[in-house]
C-alpha cells in the first residue's frame, strides 16, 4: 500500500468508514433516510475504488480483460439483487433489475461515457475499437431474439406459450454456449498497453493520447482493491435497496420505476463512475470496454444464468417480459449498433442514447 499517495490512502479509509456504518445501519435498522443516504455514499466510494484499481490493471492487461473483470466484479449486486428478490417472490423487482441493468449501461452509461470521450478528443469525436461494439449488439440480439419469440408466443396464445418455463431453459442454454464461445478467444485476443500490436487491436483508436503510464500499485495490491469493492459493493447495494424501499412506498413510486431507473443506476454505479473517469482521461477502448462488458455479461451470461439458477429458488425465471420492455430493449439493441458500430461515436449520439434512457424513465414512473 506504500504506493499509494496520501490522498488516495485517506479515500480507502473513509470509504471502509462509510461502508461498515452503511452495514450497521441496516442491521440497527435506523430510519430510512439515513440508511439510504448512507448507503448511497458507500456505494460511490466503492465506485471510485474500482474504478482506481481497474485502470491500474488496464496497465497490464489491456482493455478486453479488465473491462471483462472490471465487469464482474461490477455486476456483482444485480447478481445478489435478482437472487434475494426471486427468494422473497419479487418477481417483478428480479426481473425489472435484469432488464434495468441491461438499459442504463447501454443507454445511460454508455451515452454519457461517449458525451465526456467525445468533448475530451481533439476533433469532437470518440474513437474505439471496434468489435467489442459489433460483438455486443450481437449477444444482446440473441438475448432480444428469444424474448422476442415468446413474447409474439405469449400475444398470440399458441400452443408454445404453455411451455415457457421449458423454452426458457432452452434459451439459457444456448446463450450460455454462444457467450462462452466468444469470450474465451476475446480474451485471449487482448492486447497489453504499450505492444506494438496495440495499435492494430485498437482499429482505428486515437483516443490513447500516447504511451498508457505504468501501474504505481503492485498486481497483488490492484486486485485485492477491485475484488474487495466489487465484494463489498454487492453487500452495499443490498442495504441501500432495503432502505429505498421505505421511500418507494411514500413517495409513491412505482416497482418498474424503482426496478428499472433507481435500483438499475444503483448497481450500476461501479460502470457508471469507471467509464466515465477512464473516457476523462482519454483511455477511450478501456472505457468502452468496461460499459459494453457489462452489457454482453448481464444480457448474454448474467440474465440466462439467473434464469438456471431460478429453478432452485422459490420464483422461477423465464424471458417471458411485458411488452413495453420487450419493445424497449428491441429499440435499445437497433441504437446500439447503430451508434457504435463503427467505431466513433460524436456527443450528439452520446446525449441521443440518454435521452432515449430518461424517455423510458419517464414512461415507468406512469407504470
Amino acid at each position: 500500500m506504500s504506493a499509494l499517495r496520501t490522498p488516495e490512502r485517506t479515500a480507502l479509509l473513509c470509504i471502509a468508514l462509510l461502508t461498515a456504518l452503511a452495514g450497521v445501519a441496516n442491521y440497527g435498522a435506523w430510519a430510512a433516510v439515513p440508511r439510504f443516504a448512507i448507503a448511497t455514499l458507500a456505494l460511490a466510494g466503492l465506485a471510485w475504488v474500482v474504478s482506481f484499481a481497474t485502470e491500474q490493471l488496464g496497465e497490464r492487461f489491456g482493455p478486453a480483460v479488465t473491462g471483462m473483470l472490471q465487469s464482474t466484479l461490477g455486476n456483482l449486486p444485480e447478481l445478489f439483487v435478482v437472487i434475494f428478490a426471486l427468494q422473497k417472490g419479487e418477481l417483478v423487482v428480479a426481473q425489472t433489475a435484469i432488464v434495468g441493468s441491461i438499459l442504463a449501461n447501454a443507454l445511460l452509461v454508455l451515452g454519457l461515457v461517449i458525451v465526456v470521450g467525445a468533448r475530451r478528443a481533439p476533433d469532437g469525436v470518440m474513437r474505439f475499437s471496434r468489435r467489442l461494439p459489433r460483438d455486443t449488439a450481437t449477444l444482446l440480439q440473441v438475448t432480444v431474439f428469444i424474448i422476442v419469440l415468446l413474447g409474439l408466443s405469449l400475444g398470440s396464445h399458441d400452443p408454445a406459450s404453455h411451455h415457457v418455463k421449458a423454452i426458457s431453459v432452452v434459451g439459457a442454454i444456448c446463450l450460455l454456449v454462444v457467450y462462452l464461445s466468444w469470450v474465451v478467444p476475446y480474451l485471449r485476443a487482448d492486447v497489453v498497453p504499450g505492444t506494438a500490436d496495440e495499435s492494430d487491436a485498437a482499429g482505428e483508436s486515437v483516443a490513447g493520447a500516447g504511451a498508457a503510464p505504468h501501474p504505481r500499485l503492485p498486481l497483488a495490491v490492484a486486485l485485492a482493491l477491485l475484488l474487495s469493492a466489487g465484494t463489498a459493493s454487492a453487500f452495499v447495494s443490498d442495504w441501500f435497496i432495503n432502505g429505498l424501499k421505505p421511500a418507494i412506498v411514500q413517495l409513491h413510486i412505482s416497482q418498474a420505476f424503482a426496478g428499472l431507473v433507481i435500483v438499475a443506476i444503483a448497481g450500476n454505479a461501479v460502470e457508471n463512475a469507471a467509464g466515465l473517469v477512464l473516457s476523462w482521461k482519454g483511455r477511450s477502448d478501456l472505457a468502452i470496454s468496461v460499459v459494453k462488458n457489462s452489457v454482453a455479461q448481464i444480457a448474454a451470461f448474467l440474465f440466462p444464468l439467473l434464469v438456471l439458477i431460478s429453478f432452485a429458488l422459490s420464483t422461477t425465471l423465464t424471458f417471458s417480459l411485458a411488452p413495453v420492455y420487450i419493445g424497449a430493449l428491441v429499440l435499445t439493441a437497433l441504437a446500439l449498433a447503430q451508434v457504435t458500430g463503427d467505431g466513433e461515436a460524436a456527443a450528439f449520439e452520446g446525449w441521443a442514447l440518454v435521452a432515449l434512457y430518461v424517455i423510458l424513465g419517464a414512461l415507468t414512473l406512469y407504470e
